[in-house]
């Protein structure tokens, strides 16, 4: 089942709908007809990151960019618990037949490129290629977590554990922290105007959305601890800018020892918010490997 949305500042040419998957109502927006591409977004995002990938793509796929569970108009749910990387997998499994689809393009980026690379993991048939965009194999993040240089890039990690705490600085200043991580995360300044900023914080105030943004994170260390990821055999595509502040490209180095067929591109002058700073690139690449 599916609901149509009414018309808002954020339409273009795709279509706004919701479905249920696992249990939880997801939001996404579509358009195109053909081979399906389902794109995951990062943190602190949502379906919009893909602005420029969506009418792309859409010339000759069934594009789906999805709202991931807690995020946006996508449910929200109190429970920490409820955003551990297996009840994620079974929302991406549900959303791919849901569509009709028993396979996929998948692409995501940041916390969406986690959980990609589980999907990936745990239902490899489901996964025609997968395109990662700035987040590293799981396996190279945990190994990333005991080098000094990386742990200092990623203190805002430890700092998302505590309670309540991340929730009210995000919420500071009408959610200004909100657009702040986008300008500090970008080289590209240019690439956000003042409506796509808005457009970002409006998302993170919805009500629930912020302690379901900071509940991805307290669910990280058993993820990446406690899990075990042997090797991929799906063809993968990394993207990686080489400015990003947050994840070093270092943690790049090694993955093809996870990842049986992996083809990686450095992108110079881009911040982590790599398919909104250089889209066109990004669009090349990934229209390449696809």
């Amino acid at each position: 089942m599916d609901w149509t949305l009414p018309m808002s500042v954020l339409d273009g040419p795709w279509t706004h709908k919701f479905m249920v998957s696992n249990g939880v109502k997801l939001h996404y927006v579509t358009q195109g007809e053909g081979r399906l591409i389902l794109f995951l977004h990062g943190f602190p995002e949502f379906w919009y990151s893909w602005r420029h990938q969506i009418p792309e793509f859409a010339k000759d796929h069934k594009v789906v960019a999805l709202d991931l569970r807690g995020y946006n108009q996508s449910d929200k749910l109190p429970d920490p618990a409820s955003y551990s990387l297996d009840e994620l997998i079974l929302d991406i499994e549900g959303v791919i037949q849901g569509l009709g689809y028993d396979r996929c393009y998948l692409v995501g980026h940041d916390w969406g490129g986690l959980v990609a690379w589980a999907m990936a993991d745990a239902h490899p048939e489901m996964i025609a290629k997968l395109a990662i965009l700035n987040c590293p194999h799981p396996a190279k993040f945990r190994e990333g977590l005991f080098s000094p240089v990386q742990l200092l890039r990623s203190w805002y990690i430890l700092g998302f554990q505590l309670p309540w705490l991340p929730e009210a600085l995000l919420e500071w200043n009408d959610y200004g922290a909100i657009a702040q991580l986008f300008r500090e995360g970008a080289v590209n300044q240019g690439a956000f105007t003042a409506a796509d900023l808005d457009a970002y914080q409006n998302a993170a105030a919805s009500r629930g959305a912020l302690h379901a943004m900071v509940n991805y994170y307290r669910n990280l260390f058993q993820t990446l601890l406690v899990r075990d990821w042997p090797l991929l055999k799906v063809p993968t595509l990394m993207l990686w800018s080489e400015q990003d502040k947050t994840l070093g490209k270092e943690l790049t180095y090694g993955t093809e020892d996870y990842v049986q067929d992996i083809n990686i591109h450095y992108i110079p002058h881009c911040g982590h918010y790599i398919q909104q700073e250089q889209p066109h690139l990004v669009n090349q690449y990934l229209r390449e490997f696809l």
